[in-house]
């Protein structure tokens, strides 16, 4: 045990774990007034340093969303500097999510005609090097200038020099046609779960963990789509067209999830894999809120895999906890933003919080 490569990055990793935010913070965070506030009560959190380095450029909401996609830039970066050569390149493909999710944005921006100064602050960057960067070539300036392009066409032309051409071209002609952004995403979505998946191959004997870990979060994704298309009466072939075919949910048992009469069914039949989801709406509240169903979804998924993970402390488990506790973190705070920019109740917000309850079981 105590020979095993990952000893290393337990004693490295293990320290950090105390510095996730505790259910004392997050209800403090839940009274701030208003972005502004929020920002200055995360000062005295990890979220501090991204913070002061930001201020005398950003505020408010802006200044909130620079700091905690810094902060956990900083952290992903931190989990692979603490991983043994034997897992950095599953470490390394598992980070590229983020370089993926900033081109999205960019493209949905584009296609959306959003403001570039309006995009920019939602990168994931520790700012001076983005989250992907050890798995990507992209860098900062490259993101910037991806945002500069005039238009989508534009955009994807200039990822061709990245190594994204072969994903995305194909479908640009259809974009044109449609004006709809969604096949493009979808493309580069499935490409990275295929290279994250295959990066994880068992040579090592604990990638199953990441692979199980992708995989679930793969399940996630086509129940939300199912349920997404039953709110608005999508055809079977329109969702199956927006299947991801790499999880352990097959797209042969759609057909029968599908044929629910309503989503609070198709809801009640998914049940069986995610307990919460049955009760994530109340019997007199809005079958659409699909939001519920979301949050229910990755709260039985985050506690399944944290679970899991713990059980393998010397090996990529460590790894992927800590990953994984950071990104629920950054996904609760960012929430909360958006609450205090729009001055939600405090007790509206509190449900949709994951990483939150997380650390409400754990005291």
């Amino acid at each position: 045990m105590a020979g095993s490569p990952y000893a290393s990055a337990l004693g490295r990793l293990k320290p950090e774990f105390p510095a996730f935010l505790s259910r004392g913070t997050y209800q403090t965070l839940l009274g701030a007034k208003d972005a502004d506030d929020l920002a200055k009560l995360l000062e005295t959190t990890p979220y501090g340093p991204a913070i002061a380095l930001s201020r005398s450029t950003h505020g408010g909401a802006s200044l909130v969303e620079i700091a905690i996609n810094r902060t956990l830039a900083v952290r992903d970066r931190h989990a692979y500097e603490a991983t043994p050569f034997a897992g950095r390149t599953v470490v390394a493909a598992y980070l590229g999510r983020w370089d993926i999710q900033n081109i999205e944005l960019i493209l949905s921006s584009k296609a959306q005609g959003r403001p570039v100064t309006e995009v920019e602050d939602h990168l994931v960057s520790a700012r001076e090097i983005p989250a992907g960067f050890f798995s990507g070539v992209l860098g900062l300036d490259d993101f910037r200038m991806l945002l500069a392009q005039p238009s989508v066409e534009a955009t994807v032309q200039a990822l061709v020099r990245f190594g994204y051409g072969t994903i995305i071209l194909p479908y640009l002609e259809e974009f044109q046609r449609t004006r709809n952004v969604f096949p493009i995403l979808r493309a580069l979505d499935k490409d990275y779960y295929q290279r994250t998946l295959a990066a994880a191959r068992f040579f090592q004997g604990d990638e199953w963990v990441v692979r199980g870990l992708l995989q679930s979060e793969i399940d996630v994704r086509n129940a939300l789509l199912l349920l997404k298309g039953k709110s608005v009466d999508l055809p079977l072939d329109d969702v199956l067209a927006r299947w991801l075919d790499l999880g352990t949910l097959p797209a042969s048992q759609a057909p029968d999830l599908y044929a629910a009469r309503g989503v609070r069914e198709l809801a009640e039949r998914l049940a069986p894999r995610w307990p919460s989801i049955a009760t994530a709406v109340p019997e007199d509240g809005p079958v659409d809120a699909l939001t519920a169903y979301e949050v229910a979804l990755n709260r039985d998924r985050a506690v399944a895999e944290i679970r899991r993970l713990a059980t393998y402390p010397l090996s990529l488990g460590v790894i992927f906890t800590y990953l994984l506790r950071a990104e629920l973190e950054w996904s609760d705070l960012r929430r909360i933003v958006f609450a205090r920019v729009y001055q939600l109740p405090a007790a509206e917000v509190e449900p949709l919080l994951i990483s939150y309850r997380l650390a409400a079981s754990a005291a």
